[in-house]
């Protein structure tokens, strides 16, 4: 498309923008609009003028920069959307507002804005950009989502006072930052306090995996005589570990290796005792999702 189609082009989509934020909540720039923001658009078009447009129409030509115009029968229908009759309509009562001059004396005479708008734009829309943070806690030993149980979150701001949040019913949490880097320290009774630190990225590091502290569980069981959940643990690292798993105990500044099989190690990690509250876990290898190899120390 040429400059004056992209000045006008431009001009539907802030409208598109004003018309639906009078009845719907989002950014003020559309082309930071996403998943749930366009469904509601896709919704909020249908109940004005009977029709939709796809996501991926809506990526191609509001999202992204096209080299050319929608279909004329989409720029009728958003047209009408916005309170025109149709595209023509729309495109008459945007190409000038000058009378006695040409639309292409009144296109030169404006075309700084359509340069130095899209540019200024732009530059707000990275300055103001948020990140939407998302991550998910596993039981690094069971590798579940940690859901039954509720962790703190602590979000750590250089010279600001933390933010405090908790996991929700999945074991997640989602947090939005102007910041390309997040720090958190995540607690918790039965699992061992981490600090995470982590940058933004939209496909990568959304689990976080922690360390279950097994004394205090355990001790929790036992003094409340809460048999049913100790039996219903055991019971869960019976299926996480390979009958014919190779456990190693290391110790440290030494070459002696002490071997456990299965059971006695299911044992050990199930009655809080002194050495239960030490153990780390070194190393674990898992093979279709059970694990047949495990080094660990006790501090």
């Amino acid at each position: 498309m040429n400059l004056e189609e992209q000045h006008i082009f431009s001009q539907l989509k802030l409208a598109i923008t004003s018309t639906f934020l009078e009845n719907n909540s989002a950014s003020k720039n559309i082309e930071d609009w996403k998943g749930d923001d366009i469904i509601a658009f896709q919704e909020d078009l249908f109940t004005k003028v009977k029709a939709r447009v796809s996501e991926k129409w809506f990526y191609t030509y509001i999202k992204n920069d096209a080299n050319k115009l929608p279909r004329i029968d989409m720029l009728n229908l958003l047209s009408n959307y916005v309170g025109y009759k149709n595209w023509n309509d729309f495109k008459n009562n945007h190409i000038t507002s000058t009378k006695g001059k040409t639309p292409k004396k009144v296109f030169v005479k404006y075309l700084w804005l359509l340069i130095l708008v899209p540019c200024f734009l732009l530059a707000f829309s990275i300055i103001n950009r948020k990140h939407n943070y998302q991550f998910c806690f596993y039981d690094s030993i069971k590798n579940e989502p940690i859901s039954s149980v509720i962790l703190n979150i602590k979000i750590l701001k250089n010279g600001q006072t933390p933010i405090h949040k908790t996991s929700d019913s999945l074991g997640c949490f989602n947090y939005k930052s102007e910041e390309s880097t997040i720090k958190f320290v995540v607690e918790s009774p039965y699992y061992k306090t981490d600090t995470i630190v982590r940058r933004f990225n939209s496909n990568k590091n959304k689990i976080v995996k922690l360390i279950a502290d097994d004394y205090a569980l355990m001790l929790s069981y036992y003094t409340n005589k809460d048999i049913k959940q100790w039996k219903k643990h055991r019971e869960k690292l019976n299926t996480i570990f390979n009958d014919n798993a190779e456990i190693y105990q290391l110790f440290e500044n030494s070459n002696v290796v002490e071997i456990y099989t299965k059971q006695e190690f299911i044992q050990k990690l199930t009655i809080p005792t002194r050495s239960l509250k030490g153990m780390r876990i070194l190393d674990k290898t898992e093979v279709d999702g059970q694990i047949i190899k495990l080094k660990f120390m006790i501090d």
